[in-house]
């Protein structure tokens, strides 16, 4: 498409010409018609001479009136044609003045009941059963569905909401939150507002309803979840105060006030997101002995690099994530007290990332840390590569640049420089060589083309530290060479001597090596009894070793865990197993055609194309 942002492809909108510096959202929600109705305020300034039209994105918005508020005048507006991954350019023919460069405009409008932005849930679907829920998920380009905006990550805005609601539902948001008012007229609504006075993309700008309740973890902190997990929810996230000092001592302080943590229902497609104020986190978590809330050390530390220096675009991505991915191991490693369990994670995660980069992406332009995403949804391109490749490279820079002492000053001081800011990569590397101007030569023996666009693995792949990693591999080694008549040597205790970690690890290397015996598969299940494990991430990878080695009776059990929760990256991996093996691939396609319908949509994209269903 030509008429699409220079610096942003996957955007019509120009905050270049006329930008968007914030917002405020009045929305009614509607549970029975599944839309939110009301009007969005623009505060709009002019960047250039001469520019007299206001380019927004919108995706499957009805408009019904544009106004100029200071005025009150009605404005011309022209909707574009509709393109099924961008939506539509929404241009706003703003007041011609000689003198003024800000305006204000508000624009009237409601949501579709097929918005890409929001997950509407029926009662039936929640744990409690009671009432109906609501969640949006805007990464990368939905927010456009929520409301007209400028959809790309190079434009930050501050907000302000109203929210109206059932009063039986709380309404929370990536902001700060008052509490809830009776609304003036109607004694079956509450009225909810929100203040959020940093800038942010308007992918960070969320919105949640359902029958919540909260509980404190923290001086900053509550963790939200209905009723029926708030209990073991408040268990699992207690360390989430913890974790954010270990982080601001890393990076500076946390500018945001509240830390909320929000367990979603088992839909929610990630593992978590990042929105400032209210983190969504999977369920999919809470293992009872707070072994997998890890990842939430990973969304805290987006606080920083993501939410507060953000990628210019959806191309530059491995800004957020591989710096992300590296800080929140050193957070890791500080949280447990150990050097070297960040080292042994990141050995775990090449291992994944060959098997996608090799098996899955099949060396292909997605393996790219800086792919090229014109005419592409961003969302089809996620996936592993930003997060580990990124983090590859950083921790490659920091054994060439002096160590941890000197590269986490570094770091700092990139956040320091960029903070409330968008950009690309060539920012990123001129204030690399910037900062550390005494070691250029030391720079400019990178291979930064090979680094930044080539494809396949990374040009350097580091040696870790294994030593936390070498009982995986011993038990791994002795289950693979062992013959099936001489499996008296194993114990329960193989793996409850291990710490979850290792069991993950062990696992993993388990689903690399060629497919175990079904004698050895059922023995391992008779002794480490991993078909009723509460840990979703060992579930998953004994699962994978069930299909790898096809033993029939586990078919059952893999549908069952894939129908009950929709986190991508399992979910996925499981059908693309399943698909592999002959005999499985008809049952599991007839699976997703059934449960389609009950998927996140985004999931049911993207396993509609893996299993090339259309």
């Amino acid at each position: 498409m030509t008429d699409m942002n220079p610096d942003d492809s996957a955007s019509f909108s120009r905050p270049d010409e006329c930008r968007v510096t914030s917002l405020h959202l009045n929305l009614d929600v509607d549970f029975v018609s599944r839309t939110l109705c009301g009007f969005v305020d623009l505060a709009v300034k002019r960047m250039k001479d001469g520019v007299h039209n206001l380019i927004l994105d919108a995706q499957m918005i009805t408009i019904q009136k544009i106004l100029d508020v200071d005025y009150g005048q009605e404005l011309k507006f022209t909707l574009g044609e509709n393109s099924a991954i961008f939506g539509s350019k929404l241009e706003v023919q703003l007041p011609v003045s000689a003198s003024k460069c800000s305006h204000k405009i508000r624009v009237h409008y409601e949501t579709s009941p097929q918005c890409p932005a929001l997950q509407w849930l029926r009662p039936e679907q929640t744990l409690g059963k009671r009432h109906p829920y609501l969640f949006s998920q805007s990464q990368a380009i939905h927010a456009r569905s929520l409301f007209p905006c400028q959809d790309t990550p190079g434009n930050k805005v501050s907000y302000t909401a109203k929210i109206t609601a059932p009063k039986d539902i709380t309404i929370l948001m990536s902001a700060i939150r008052s509490e809830p008012e009776p609304h003036p007229s109607d004694g079956g609504k509450l009225v909810y507002q929100f203040e959020q006075k940093f800038p942010v993309c308007t992918y960070l700008i969320a919105i949640v309803g359902g029958d919540l309740v909260s509980s404190i973890i923290g001086p900053r902190s509550k963790v939200w979840t209905e009723r029926e997990m708030i209990e073991e929810a408040a268990y699992e996230f207690s360390e989430t105060e913890k974790t954010l000092q270990i982080a601001e001592s890393l990076m500076g302080p946390y500018i945001w006030g509240q830390y909320d943590v929000l367990v979603l229902p088992p839909i929610f497609p990630f593992g978590g997101m990042e929105n400032p104020c209210l983190t969504y986190v999977t369920p999919t978590l809470i293992a009872g002995d707070k072994s997998l809330v890890d990842i939430l050390a990973h969304e805290i530390c987006h606080s920083w690099t993501g939410n507060l220096v953000t990628n210019k675009n959806w191309e530059h991505f491995w800004l957020n994530e591989g710096h992300t991915e590296f800080i929140e191991r050193k957070v890791t490693g500080r949280l447990h007290n150990s050097k070297t369990l960040p080292q042994f994670m990141a050995a775990g995660k090449a291992v994944e990332l060959k098997e996608i980069i090799e098996e899955v992406l099949k060396n292909g332009p997605y393996t790219r840390m800086i792919p090229d995403l014109k005419g592409v949804d961003p969302n089809d391109a996620f996936c592993i590569v930003p997060y580990e490749k990124g983090f590859t490279l950083l921790f490659y820079l920091e054994t060439l640049l002096g160590g941890p002492e000197v590269f986490e000053k570094f770091l700092r001081a990139y956040v320091e420089n960029f903070k409330q800011q968008s950009i690309d990569s060539n920012q990123w590397k001129d204030f690399l060589y910037s900062y550390f101007h005494d070691k250029t030569e030391v720079l400019d023996s990178v291979e930064w083309e090979k680094w930044f666009y080539g494809q396949g693995m990374p040009p350097v792949m580091p040696k870790y530290d294994d030593s936390f990693a070498v009982p995986c591999k011993l038990l791994c080694q002795r289950w693979s060479t062992s013959a099936d008549n001489d499996l008296d040597q194993f114990d329960p205790s193989d793996l409850t001597s291990m710490a979850p970690l290792q069991v993950v690890e062990c696992l993993g290397l388990l689903v690399e090596d060629p497919p175990l015996s079904l004698i050895k598969i059922q023995k391992m299940n008779e002794l480490y009894k991993l078909n009723v494990t509460k840990n979703s991430e060992f579930k998953f990878r004994w699962l994978r070793l069930c299909i790898k080695a096809q033993w029939k009776e586990s078919i059952p059990r893999v549908l069952d865990f894939i129908n009950e929760q929709g986190r991508m990256r399992l979910v996925r991996t499981l059908y693309r197993d399943l698909c592999g093996w002959e005999d499985a691939r008809p049952t599991a396609i007839d699976n997703f055609k059934k449960q389609r319908g009950e998927m996140h949509h985004i999931l049911e994209t993207m396993l509609s194309s893996d299993l090339k269903l259309g």
